[in-house]
């Protein structure tokens, strides 16, 4: 009986096996990146290292292998790491999601993206006090609102340039 079962399943064992090594050699040899905005990409098919991402349920990074996972981005610093132990080159993104699918290919869409080493640290502050000013005289909670979002993010951005700027 046992005899019986193992010969009727060695096929399927053989067929396991095959697809089991063929999986193996189609793993993907590194992380690829595509990293757009509506109105531009700004990588396709990019071979890097690691991602670091700022998810809304907390900051992580990606690299080659890891688990497929949707998230939605919060404001702050997507980390590109071209080649291992590299310096990162770092995006400040408004908000958008990221996608990581099971064949080591990251799909990040930003809202809107800016290099940080693009960023101005004056307007950054002038667009903090402007906000914290329009804070203090909103009427209403609509104005409150825009003016809390505005400020919150200018203070990531601070962050992402070395700035502390304080409520």
């Amino acid at each position: 009986m046992i005899g019986h079962a193992l010969r009727r399943s060695a096929p399927a064992l053989r067929a396991s096996l095959r697809h089991m090594s063929t999986a193996e050699a189609a793993k993907p040899t590194g992380l690829t990146l595509n990293f757009c905005l509506p109105h531009k990409p700004i990588y396709v098919d990019k071979a890097v290292d690691t991602v670091i991402i700022p998810g809304v349920a907390g900051v992580y990074g990606v690299t080659q292998g890891h688990s497929a996972v949707i998230s939605e981005m919060q404001p702050g610093l997507v980390k590109i790491y071209h080649e291992a132990g590299g310096e990162p080159e770092n995006w400040f993104v408004s908000a958008g999601f990221a996608l990581t699918h099971p064949n080591s290919v990251t799909d990040i869409t930003a809202v809107e993206a800016v290099k940080v080493d693009d960023m101005d640290p004056e307007a950054v502050k002038d667009t903090f006090n402007q906000a914290k000013s329009d804070l203090a005289a909103a009427s209403d909670e609509k104005e409150r609102v825009a003016a809390q979002i505005q400020m919150s993010t200018a203070q990531v951005m601070g962050q992402a340039l070395g700035l502390n700027l304080s409520a």
